[in-house]
């Protein structure tokens, strides 16, 4: 009995199933081509914000830019060869480590000045991005100075 039930069930299901799935040829088509058409629309949505994401900076934007960055590692520089001052007329034993610290920040300072003057501000070229991470970088740097000297004024 219960399986005649459940035969009658799973038969009743598959025969329902198959008469609401058969659409006629050109409602499938139909279909297709909706999903098709939606699909050049996400395509279209997505090309638009990658060119938004890939702007490229205004002359004005991207020089008000390059000067504040320049401004900045020129004050790095500076403190770096104030720290480097103050490591010469101390003498002791741990200058050596402190002025690898130094030697390295300085590189660093350097690195960006070059990642600065080597950008080209072009449609090829992600604005936002180098932006931030040129920042992050510059802020990391500024801070490694910070802590430098704070840890080495004891």
């Amino acid at each position: 009995m219960k399986k005649s039930i459940f035969t009658l069930a799973v038969a009743t299901f598959v025969i329902g199933s198959s008469i609401t799935s058969c659409k006629p040829n050109t409602e499938k088509v139909q279909d297709a081509q909706e999903n098709v058409d939606s699909a050049k629309v996400a395509v279209t949505v997505a090309e638009n914000d990658l060119d938004q994401a890939k702007r490229v900076a205004t002359a004005e934007e991207w020089q008000a830019f390059k000067d504040e960055t320049n401004a900045k590692i020129n004050e790095n520089n500076a403190k770096i060869d104030e720290l480097k001052l103050k490591l010469n007329k101390t003498g002791k034993n741990i200058d050596k480590t402190y002025q690898v610290s130094i030697d390295a920040m300085e590189q660093k300072n350097k690195d960006l000045k070059i990642k600065m003057d080597s950008y080209k501000n072009d449609v090829n070229s992600d604005w936002k991005s180098f932006k931030r991470e040129f920042n992050h970088d510059m802020d990391e740097l500024g801070q490694s100075l910070k802590d430098f000297t704070v840890n080495n004024k004891n």
